[in-house]
């Protein structure tokens, strides 16, 4: 029997909605590359970056919910913030790319934390002799 916290659906969530971030942030300049409709191929998928922000939201909010670490709280909601403000100003300067990677890469860092410390750490009995 698989012993799991009442928020593992919501740090898998927001796991898969980071990654799917940095794969659609990575493929769709490099398919848009070579076609002359560069600009109105990336302006049709705008709507995307707005989609990920809500599912990485929802996904934090519920994977803190109820969560006694301060830390982990910390970690996912401040990821959150330097995500979801890096996607918004993305088109204002290069910075905001990188910022949104890294937003994205703290969220899965944050949420793998999360499983870590509310699925194995318990389970892991230290004995001293």
């Amino acid at each position: 029997m698989k012993a799991s916290h009442s928020h593992s659906k919501a740090d898998y969530i927001g796991i898969l909605g980071s990654v799917l971030c940095i794969v659609h942030c990575l493929l769709v300049p490099a398919l848009a590359f070579g076609t002359t409709m560069s600009h109105h191929a990336h302006a049709g998928l705008v709507s995307l970056d707005y989609l990920f922000i809500l599912i990485n939201g929802v996904a934090v909010f519920y994977a803190t919910r109820n969560h006694k670490s301060l830390a982990v709280r910390a970690i996912l909601w401040g990821a959150l913030a330097i995500f979801s403000v890096s996607l918004i100003l993305e088109a204002k300067h290069l910075v905001f790319t990188w910022l949104g990677y890294a937003g994205s890469a703290l969220l899965i860092f944050g949420h793998l934390l999360n499983l870590y410390l509310c699925q194995i750490a318990p389970k892991i009995k230290w004995k001293v002799s």
